[in-house]
């Protein structure tokens, strides 16, 4: 049997395709993805994949059972509206666009009085764009568990998903998860410059450091004990691994992360304020 799911991208941006490519011939045909991006010198690798594509909302999204909104928060009203006059009553809406509540999108969705509540909101971060993502997502009470689990299946595409109950929460989400690729990348970089800084090539500090860095993790994601554990393990007294944690301590590096998710955290709240007026 023919699978009948049909999907529309709105926004064609690097996580629509990250997702779209994931998606297509697997959970859907690519033919049954349309993508609608202002970019129409995009269109063509999109077209090459079996997908439509189409610079601006069309009468395509009536057909889609889900859309995927994957724009800019600043332009997302304006999307809205134009994509609009062609939602159906059982099209699932999924939203990746950062900083914009659940509940602010429903009321653009609907009308008057009656908001869009088959909604789902979503926060990626970057490894998607490599299938290593984590995505936080928050369902409005109008989803159903059929909805839930083809929202997870959808996002599941280009990583892991975790559930959390409303905005507030993904607001948590978006400071460690979404947020959380960039302190790793400066921890990076600043490992990498540490090991120049010792004596050794630019291109020995950069192997190294990513290796041990995904050693460490997926070491950490496989063992039983925790992260604590494992550092104790790492750590003999009187060692190197403590001469170095030592100075970790000093400058106070635990309530230094803590202050950053927490400064992210009431950024996206800030965020959500300003582009829901």
């Amino acid at each position: 049997m023919e699978n009948p799911l049909s999907i529309a991208f709105i926004g064609g941006g690097n996580m629509a395709s990250a997702l779209a490519f994931g998606l297509a011939d697997k959970v859907c045909p690519a033919r049954n993805i349309h993508v609608v991006d202002v970019n129409v010198q995009a269109h063509a690798a999109w077209l090459a994949r079996g997908m439509s594509a189409a610079a601006a909302p069309d009468a395509a999204l009536s057909r889609c059972r889900v859309w995927i909104f994957a724009v800019k928060p600043q332009v997302m009203r304006e999307v809205v509206q134009a994509a609009r006059p062609w939602l159906e009553p059982d099209t699932l809406v999924i939203s990746v666009a950062a900083g914009l509540r659940a509940d602010t999108l429903a009321g653009w969705l609907g009308q008057a009085d009656l908001p869009w509540r088959r909604l789902v909101r979503c926060m990626p971060n970057t490894p998607a764009l490599v299938g290593q993502g984590m995505t936080g997502m928050t369902a409005l009470d109008g989803v159903s568990a059929q909805d839930r689990q083809l929202a997870e299946t959808l996002l599941s595409a280009v990583g892991e998903v975790v559930w959390v109950d409303g905005d507030a929460a993904l607001d948590a989400v978006t400071a460690l998860s979404g947020s959380g690729p960039a302190y790793v990348f400066l921890f990076l970089e600043s490992l990498i410059a540490a090991g120049q800084a010792v004596g050794l090539t630019a291109e020995q500090t950069r192997q190294l450091a990513l290796g041990t860095f995904a050693g460490a993790t997926r070491l950490a994601r496989e063992a039983s004990d925790p992260p604590s554990v494992l550092r104790e393990r790492v750590t003999s007294k009187g060692g190197t691994t403590a001469a170095a944690l030592q100075v970790f301590e000093s400058a106070d590096m635990r309530g230094m992360v803590e202050r950053a998710v927490q400064a992210a955290a009431r950024r996206s709240r800030e965020l959500a304020e300003e582009f829901g007026k």
